[in-house]
């Protein structure tokens, strides 16, 4: 592994070499992330067509918001990143009054956006695993850091500074944003014992892709949903399966938001309007397998689907599980600086 000094060439070209045409959205969110069939309803019915322009890491989506030359649109974020960003004035503030679709969203999801962001999908972070290969499902974020033998160089980690953490930190009984560096360090003893089994440290959804790669990988760390992506691009349905560990987990939200210097900011507004309203936010939802945090999306959604807990966890897991919150710079610095070595003890 690599760390990450630098945006990747294909991103710079994107979207920095030239500004999009006028009647272009350039989107930046994870690959596999929206339904293109509600993007191409959107297109048909204004003329705007949505280039979506993908980043598998939050490190990296970061990097390019931070460049006030880059020429996005609208990006997803997780809810740390909105909220730093947006008082960084990066991304609009937004509210019933330029989008009308937020009325459907409790307050609760809404300040977790720090009103500069729809609330978007939202899950839990786990364990993905090859139902084909592992015998019993793993249970505990043990078998995920401390592997059985038999999958040496057969599991995929993350290298992302928030959630590379989670899995030796819940382990240790820790909270995963936590800022003391003995706490981190003790969890960096964890990663380098459980660096040698460890094959790739690239993002499962595009791990899966490589070919040097994607036949070796047993196990991953992922979230949920995440699944589905990997039984529909590696080809094996229902194969690829996803399990929360006793121990607790992370609890995410992606916030869908409008980026302040936008060139085409009231069509990137009408865009979240049109992706947060219940239809689409329904649509979206059932296509991606994910819950959605819309209550009359919700209401749409079909009772098996709602009450499937591998979709909406149920509140015993929920109740075991942690929110990120914002870390000290000194403790992002540490945390990037642990990632950057663990290659040397692969």
């Amino acid at each position: 592994m690599q760390g990450r000094t630098a945006i990747p060439a294909l991103l710079a070209t994107l979207l920095f070499a030239t500004a999009a045409p006028a009647e272009t959205l350039n989107l930046l969110i994870w690959e596999s992330y929206i339904d293109q069939k509600i993007l191409d309803r959107w297109s048909s019915i204004t003329g705007v067509s949505v280039h979506q322009v993908y980043y598998d890491s939050g490190d990296t989506r970061d990097e390019v918001l931070a460049d006030p030359n880059s020429r996005v649109d609208l990006v997803v974020t997780g809810e740390n990143s909105a909220a730093l960003f947006g008082r960084k004035g990066v991304l609009e503030k937004i509210d019933e009054t330029n989008v009308a679709s937020l009325r459907d969203y409790d307050e609760s999801w809404r300040k977790r956006c720090s009103g500069r962001g729809l609330p978007y999908l939202w899950g839990t972070m786990g364990i993905l695993y090859r139902s084909d290969v592992l015998a019993e499902a793993p249970t505990s974020w043990q078998d995920l850091m401390r592997p059985a033998a038999a999958l040496a160089k057969h599991v995929a980690m993350y290298d992302d500074h928030n959630e590379a953490f989670v899995a030796p930190l819940m382990l240790l009984g820790q909270s995963i944003n936590t800022n003391d560096s003995s706490t981190l360090k003790a969890a960096f003893t964890l990663m380098k014992e459980q660096a040698p089994s460890v094959l790739t440290y690239e993002y499962i959804i595009s791990a899966i892709q490589n070919p040097a790669v994607s036949k070796d990988i047993y196990m991953a760390l992922g979230y949920s949903g995440d699944q589905h992506v990997l039984n529909a691009k590696a080809g094996t349905p229902g194969v690829w399966r996803y399990a929360v560990p006793k121990e607790g987990t992370l609890s995410w939200l992606d916030c869908m938001s409008v980026v302040a210097n936008s060139q085409n900011k009231d069509r990137a507004l009408a865009l979240l309007d049109y992706l947060g309203s219940p239809g689409s936010a329904a649509a979206n939802a059932l296509a991606l397998n994910m819950p959605t945090a819309s209550r009359a999306a919700h209401a749409l959604l079909p009772e098996e689907v709602r009450s499937d807990p591998a979709i909406y966890p149920s509140p015993d897991i929920l109740a075991k599980s942690q929110y990120q919150q914002e870390l000290s710079t000194e403790s992002v610095q540490l945390r990037r600086r642990i990632i950057s070595t663990l290659a040397n003890f692969q």
